[in-house]
């Protein structure tokens, strides 16, 4: 994995142990190629698990990423240390004149709010709103996927009857896409939330494809015709264990919790469970990376130049 993280990140340490190769910083300088620079806006109360979550998957791809790590003004986390964000993170007003090829927006533990209702909602809806223009490909995950689809299509969420928990199975709507190039016909993808988008209103934008899905949790992957953005409804970048330890965190509280679907063997909670779903996630992320890395433009001053040029040829099209 030649991806470029600051040293001294908790999540690079995780990564070497896992024999993940990660490229120290006077390394990486030296290499004579352009990384891609991308950034992860980390919504997550958990901020450190994200973090690794989401670099051990893009660590995958030979490509070598430099990754800035973004946060909100506008919310106090209150389970990451200060020392940590103030050493790793940046708020928005550090990178509004940049560009990136690509970024990554987390979902957040607020899908039971009104999205204006959310206390960040405001700068979230900025910082969309600039990666729209400077940055080449987005990728929303979870509630961030509601969110990005809220913000851009008016496409609203609706709230579920129980929570979509556990494994689920989704079938492949175009084999031929590049995103899911290698993708078996079937594909696992883990789901932890309280809410879903309006499959109703998603269908009245043909400029966007659902590439992969199932009856029970609907749309799973979704895509812009030119691969912009990216809604994941899942969670790819959940580890083997997060769903159980979301399963125990809310049994030990005495919260009403059902046992995540096809993931416990048996559905015995004290045994491990099976990863089903890192080959394709591991997949994902490569096609997502190898993608832009064909895509966007050599000087990172082009970029909101190229992305004007997609956009058009998707309204001609579309």
């Amino acid at each position: 994995m030649p991806i470029r993280v600051p040293d001294g990140l908790p999540a690079k340490q995780t990564l070497h142990k896992e024999r993940i190769f990660a490229l120290e910083e006077d390394v990486a300088s030296d290499q004579r190629i352009r990384p891609l620079r991308m950034a992860i806006l980390n919504l997550m109360p958990t901020k450190i698990e994200t973090e690794t979550q989401i670099l051990r998957l893009i660590s995958k791809s030979p490509i070598q990423v430099e990754v800035d790590f973004m946060r909100v003004s506008s919310h106090e986390s209150k389970n990451t240390s200060a020392d940590h964000l103030v050493k790793f993170y940046e708020t928005f007003d550090a990178y509004r004149d940049k560009n990136y090829d690509g970024m990554i927006i987390t979902g957040a533990p607020v899908e039971h709010l009104p999205f204006e209702d959310v206390d960040y909602w405001d700068e979230l809806c900025e910082i969309m709103d600039w990666a729209r223009e400077h940055v080449f490909s987005t990728m929303f995950l979870c509630w961030g996927a509601m969110a990005g689809l809220y913000h851009y299509y008016g496409i609203p969420k609706k709230m579920l009857g129980e929570k979509l928990f556990g494994v689920f199975p989704q079938r492949l709507c175009d084999e031929y896409s590049f995103l899911t190039n290698g993708f078996d016909e079937v594909h696992n993808m883990p789901h932890s939330r309280h809410a879903a988008i309006d499959t109703n209103a998603l269908a009245e934008h043909p400029e966007l494809q659902a590439l992969s899905e199932s009856f029970r949790t609907g749309p799973a992957l979704i895509a812009t015709r030119d691969f912009h953005e990216i809604y994941v409804t899942g969670h790819f970048e959940y580890g083997r264990d997060t769903l159980a330890g979301e399963y125990w965190r809310d049994f030990h509280k005495g919260l009403p919790i059902n046992l995540p679907v096809n993931y416990f063997p048996d559905d015995d909670p004290e045994k491990q469970p099976i990863f089903t779903w890192r080959s394709h996630a591991n997949l994902l992320y490569r096609n997502w990376i190898n993608w832009v890395y064909q895509m966007t433009p050599y000087e990172f001053e082009r970029i909101p130049e190229v992305i004007a040029e997609m956009r058009e040829q998707v309204i001609e099209k579309f």
